[in-house]
Parts: structure tokens; C-alpha cells; sequence
């Protein structure tokens, strides 16, 4: 990829960006799907399937030509919040079969 400005890239940055947070918010909603499937926090927090999750796209990180430690810490970071986002959904689900 070729630029010939810092306006440039930085408009392609712009326009990743968007993409991004259009495939984050389907991964949320899938999120919130998978926590009414959930019996408890600890299946919510499931740090095995975490790991498998870091596993596959430090994988996909060396195919990508990208450090594997930068896609872990985005992805672990955003693990993070969604496991948050999701003991909260758990949470609320549970308080309605109440």
C-alpha cells in the first residue's frame, strides 16, 4: 500500500476504523447471544476458551505479516471488556428468571 500524504493514510486509518467497529458490534451481539447459554460467571470468564481464542489469532497474526504480541493485547483487551459486557448480560438474565 502506497500513500502519498499523511492525509491519506490517516484517511484509510479513518475508514478501517469504521470497519472495525462495525465487525466489534457484531462480535458483541454474539456476546450478548452466548450469555443467556451461560449457567454461570465462571462459564462466562472461561479462561480456556480465552486462550484458545489468543491462540488462533496469534496464528492469524504471523500469517497477517502482523507481531504477535500487538493481536494479543488488542485481543486481550477486548476480551476483556466483553467478558464485562457479558457477566453484566448474564446478570440481567438472571434477575428476569427471578
Amino acid at each position: 500500500m502506497e500513500f502519498s500524504s499523511i492525509e491519506d493514510i490517516r484517511n484509510r486509518i479513518d475508514q478501517i476504523d469504521s470497519e472495525l467497529v462495525k465487525m466489534i458490534a457484531q462480535r458483541g451481539e454474539c456476546v450478548k447471544a452466548a450469555a443467556a447459554f451461560k449457567t454461570d460467571h465462571a462459564a462466562v470468564r472461561a479462561p480456556d476458551r480465552v486462550q484458545q481464542v489468543i491462540d488462533k489469532v496469534r496464528n492469524k497474526a504471523t500469517e497477517a505479516g502482523l507481531p504477535e504480541e500487538v493481536i494479543e493485547k488488542v485481543w486481550r483487551t477486548m476480551i476483556g471488556a466483553f467478558i464485562d459486557y457479558e457477566l453484566e448480560q448474564h446478570n440481567r438474565l438472571q434477575q428476569q428468571k427471578t
